[in-house]
């Protein structure tokens, strides 16, 4: 649960509004009636009531806002982490004017009081979060991104942490993501023709 509210919390903040909702989704289905599938499906409907805002889908917006703030309403707070009366006045504003959203950045999301990035979540999260970001946009190979999740992973139990960096870019730094992508294409390829060069040696 944990590590699913904070790869979705990162995605947010990362400006992903509409892939944030995939890891929360995945852990909310499995999940029974209760506060924590309270949180999750009233934070699937945040960040929906946001991304169509920022569409400039308003009727969309507003009524995902309002079945985020039912949702929410009846947990405590903070519950996980999470400031939910924050949660709740935010969408009662995006309610009242959704044209809010064009004045200024989207309301935050925070995690005890900061702001979540890749950059803050251990390795489960990241390679969830870079391979979430990979499956969203047609301009990355997922396959690519597959290659490089198994590359970081092996560098936890190893050494060096090129991988783990470059997925954790991949992420945060929306605005340069194409060119991380390509270093990360790259890394991959080569990693892989070293593999294939001492494979070959034995064969």
């Amino acid at each position: 649960m944990d590590t699913a509210l904070r790869a979705g919390l990162a995605l947010y903040t990362a400006g992903d509004y509409h892939a944030a909702h995939e890891p929360w989704e995945e852990t909310w289905l499995e999940l029974p009636d209760g506060d924590d599938e309270r949180l999750l499906h009233g934070l699937i409907q945040f960040t929906g009531a946001v991304y169509h805002a920022r569409d400039r889908n308003w009727d969309g917006a507003v009524g995902l806002a309002g079945q985020a703030q039912r949702y929410l309403t009846p947990l405590p707070t903070p519950y996980r982490g999470i400031d939910i009366d924050s949660v709740i006045a935010a969408l009662q504003t995006l309610e009242a004017d959704p044209e809010m959203i064009e004045r200024g950045p989207a309301p935050p999301l925070c995690y005890r009081g900061q702001e979540l990035t890749a950059a803050d979540l251990e390795i489960e999260g990241i390679t969830t979060v870079a391979g979430v970001v990979a499956a969203e946009y047609d301009a990355y190979e997922t396959a690519i991104i597959e290659r490089a999740v198994e590359y970081a992973r092996e560098e936890v139990t190893g050494s060096g942490s090129q991988f783990i960096g470059l997925l954790t870019s991949f992420v945060d730094d929306r605005d340069h993501r194409g060119i991380v992508y390509d270093r990360l294409r790259q890394n991959v390829e080569r990693r892989q023709a070293k593999r294939e060069d001492v494979s070959g040696l034995f064969e």
